[in-house]
């Protein structure tokens, strides 16, 4: 599903896998952050190969933006970490998430 295929007021689910040196860092603290001001929900958790998940609902603008936050070279907004790749994946929203939270 991209943003074509759904409402802009209806919202959507992202789902990242961020690779690099992105653990121990703050990452998730930042994601949560940026997150929050973007008002999503959902959470980003350490995997056990070293990438960081997050998974961010809301507008499809605010997940767009929140992409390119993750993805951006240099960051503006001061991200820690060094991400190297970030693979993403988008779906429907999922009922019953209120905030978001660190893993």
């Amino acid at each position: 599903m991209d943003a074509s295929e759904t409402s802009a007021t209806e919202p959507v689910r992202g789902t990242f896998f961020v690779h690099g040196y992105v653990q121990g860092v703050g990452f998730r603290w930042w994601v949560r952050a940026r997150a929050l001001e973007l008002g999503l929900v959902g959470h980003a958790r350490n995997t056990v190969d070293g990438r960081v998940e997050v998974v961010a609902q809301g507008r499809v603008e605010s997940v767009d933006r929140l992409q390119e936050l993750l993805t951006e070279v240099p960051s503006t907004a001061r991200r820690p970490g060094r991400v190297t790749q970030v693979v993403s994946q988008r779906s429907a929203a999922k009922d019953g998430i209120t905030s978001f939270v660190e893993r």
